[in-house]
């Protein structure tokens, strides 16, 4: 999003078909949907399942907020989501991109982006080294628990789940019969992996984060932080053919 040097607090919002740039003043409202004659801001205009005025971006108590006037909810970055008639979320400075689901499993993107104090756009870094992502060291034996425990995930089957710790026990028996592996001590393995990682700073591996009843939220949580990150990889699959 090209946003040039504007007074703190202005919003610019861009999709598809255009963008608007508003400064700030209290009660200013930006309306976004498939009604373009309607909006300020058109999305989705050739998609009935985008409402014609979908949702607004109200300026007031000195910041920009996010509201929904459709009938479908809008999805943040962080997978939260906004339905129509609760109360509006607050947005950050910086860029937040919004989603609206439509027909046919298209998504519409709404960039938004709301300037700092100094009022600059953030800095072209063309030229820059691309940032490696941070991958987490692994055991051999916990690298294949994890490999088997998320083989779903990287088969990238539809709607995936970990395998089940007797499912897990039972394929890393059969690939190492000598190692010794059950239950019990797949389940703590894979528990250390996740307290390793809770103590670096990634969320959602933790019980008392997630809350009652877990199920596999756990799992789930860290093998898609564990995909996220490359340090699992759909071609570590080979892995397990070149043990069985």
């Amino acid at each position: 999003m090209g946003v040039p040097r504007s007074k703190v607090r202005t919003i610019f919002a861009l999709a598809l078909t255009g963008g608007i740039a508003v400064p700030p003043r209290r009660g200013r409202e930006i309306y976004f949907g498939r009604n373009r004659t309607d909006v300020h801001v058109c999305l989705g205009e050739d998609d009935p399942k985008v409402s014609r005025r979908h949702g607004t971006l109200t300026h007031r108590d000195d910041q920009w907020w996010v509201g929904n006037l459709g009938k479908l909810p809008i999805r943040l970055a962080d997978q939260r989501l906004l339905f129509p008639g609760e109360e509006e979320i607050p947005l950050l400075e910086g860029y937040t991109p919004i989603f609206l689901r439509g027909s046919r499993k298209r998504e519409h993107l709404l960039e938004l982006y709301v300037t700092g104090p100094d009022g600059a756009k953030p800095i072209p870094k063309h030229e820059d080294h691309t940032q490696p992502p941070r991958t987490w060291r692994l055991q051999a034996n916990e690298r294949l628990a994890l490999i088997v425990l998320g083989q779903r995930y990287l088969s990238h089957e539809p709607y995936p789940q970990p395998l089940a710790w007797r499912q897990t026990y039972e394929q890393l028996a059969e690939l190492q019969p000598t190692e010794g592996w059950t239950p019990r001590k797949v389940e703590h393995l894979v528990a250390s992996v996740r307290d390793r990682l809770s103590r670096a700073g990634v969320s959602g591996l933790l019980r008392e984060e997630v809350g009652e009843p877990v199920g596999n939220s756990l799992n789930h949580n860290l093998i898609q932080e564990l995909m996220f990150s490359t340090t699992l990889v759909p071609r570590d699959l080979a892995l397990l053919e070149d043990l069985d």
